[in-house]
This record gives C-alpha cells, sequence and structure tokens, in this order.
C-alpha cells in the first residue's frame, strides 16, 4: 500500500458523507408544509418529554386538596380525582408514553427486519419455520393477545415492551421479507455472493441500504400504532402503571 492510498480513501469517504449530507439537504428543501408541520409537532413532543421537569409546573406524583378543581392560574388543566395536576401529568405522560413507544418500535425493527431479511436470503425451511410462526402470532388480535400476555407476566415496564414488541415485529418481518425477496435476486448481490463475501456483508452492504426507504416509512407508521396500542392497555389497566403518568 502506497502513502497515497489512505488520502485518496479518507477524500472518498469525506465525498460520500458530503453527498448523503447534499441529498438531505435537498429532501428537507423539497419536503411540502404538511411534512415540516408533522416534523414541528414531533419536535415538540421530543421537547416536551426531554424536558419534562423543567417544563412541568409541579412533581409528577404531587396530591394536592382540591379534586375535580376547575381551570385556574394555579391549576391550567384544573385537577384530577385524586388532585393532581392535569398539565403536570400530560407533560410526564408524553415522556413516559412517548419514550416506551419508541424503545418498543425499536426493539420490534431489530427484530422484524433482521428475521425478514435473513428469511428473504437463505429461504427454504428457515423461510417456512418464520413465516408459519409469525402467521400464528398475526392470527391472534394483538390488543386481545397483548391483554392475555400482560395478565400472564404482569403489567411490568419491562413485560409490556417485550409483548408489544414481539407481536409487533410480525408486521415488520412481512414488510422486511417482501422487499428482500426483491433485492436478494438482484444481480449486484450474486456478484457478491461469487465474490465470496459473508452473509452478514451482503445484508449490511448490499441488500439492507436497498430495502430501507420503505422500511423507514413503515417505522413511523409503527409507531404510531405502537403508540395507541400502549395507550390503550393503559386505559384498560394493563399498561403503565400508576403513579407514573400516560396518555391511556
Amino acid at each position: 500500500m502506497t502513502s497515497a492510498e489512505p488520502v485518496i480513501q479518507t477524500t472518498r469517504a469525506r465525498r460520500v458523507r458530503r453527498t448523503r449530507r447534499s441529498r438531505v439537504r435537498i429532501a428537507l428543501k423539497k419536503a411540502p408544509l404538511s411534512a415540516w408541520f408533522g416534523m414541528g409537532v414531533i419536535l415538540c413532543y421530543i421537547i416536551v418529554a426531554l424536558f419534562a421537569p423543567l417544563i412541568a409546573p409541579y412533581r409528577e406524583t404531587q396530591v394536592f386538596s382540591e379534586a375535580f378543581a376547575p381551570w385556574s392560574h394555579e391549576f391550567t388543566f384544573g385537577t384530577d380525582q385524586l388532585g393532581r395536576d392535569m398539565l403536570t401529568r400530560l407533560i410526564y405522560g408524553a415522556r413516559n408514553t412517548i419514550g416506551i413507544a419508541f424503545i418498543t418500535t425499536i426493539l420490534s425493527f431489530a427484530a422484524g427486519v433482521t428475521l425478514g431479511l435473513l428469511a428473504a436470503m437463505y429461504r427454504g425451511w428457515l423461510d417456512q419455520l418464520l413465516s408459519r410462526a409469525a402467521d400464528v402470532l398475526m392470527s391472534i388480535p394483538s390488543l386481545i393477545f397483548a391483554l392475555m400476555l400482560l395478565s400472564i407476566f404482569g403489567s411490568s415496564m419491562a413485560s409490556l415492551i417485550l409483548i408489544i414488541a414481539l407481536l409487533d415485529s410480525t408486521r415488520v418481518f412481512r414488510l422486511a421479507r417482501a422487499v428482500g425477496l426483491n433485492v436478494v435476486v438482484m444481480e449486484y448481490v450474486e456478484v457478491a455472493q461469487l465474490r465470496g463475501e459473508g452473509p452478514a456483508w451482503i445484508l449490511r452492504k448490499e441488500i439492507l441500504p436497498n430495502v430501507l426507504p420503505p422500511l423507514i416509512a413503515e417505522f413511523g407508521l409503527r409507531f404510531c400504532f405502537v403508540f395507541l396500542t400502549i395507550a390503550a392497555l393503559s386505559f384498560l389497566g394493563v399498561g403503565i402503571q400508576p403513579p407514573s403518568a400516560d396518555w391511556g
């Protein structure tokens, strides 16, 4: 290796990073007003979730003597049946619900995308086994299945995250497998196999970059569905448990 080769590689890496940044800037410039509005709302949610202790007027579990108090200067949204400030509960609820929904969606995608791409790449008995397991889990309504599992394993935070991630990963698995089957037959994947590249390298370098757009779009949808599922389970009494605040 000559002394000029590291310089050339560094220059290429900088060009790749610069090209990616320029693509992001172009995409943001072309984004419609509705997309900017949505990103603004999401940014507000994230700020509220991250800085809840600084934004909320009271502590999350602080109780006042006035139950069901109306709107006032002291209690902007009034108080609940226990005398807790509703605005404070709403702010801390954003922190708990959004945080848990984000972690759950990340886990479901990590499992679903990995297994879906492996099934698309290897096919055969592995594809059949994973597909039939996904069919069994998807044949039962997810909310009822989650209620049953949470009643068995308890309503702890870890159980809530793992159970919803497991049930939601079946939908991600289906999408990842479908888009992966269209990519694994491409010529550049066959060329990589002929070069002797390993399965992990092919998945990471050849297949995953070409299936990212539909997966990114699905991530937003899955996050919304997980968000609603957590709120529904909390409303039914098996989700986020008191005294923690949530939006259910």
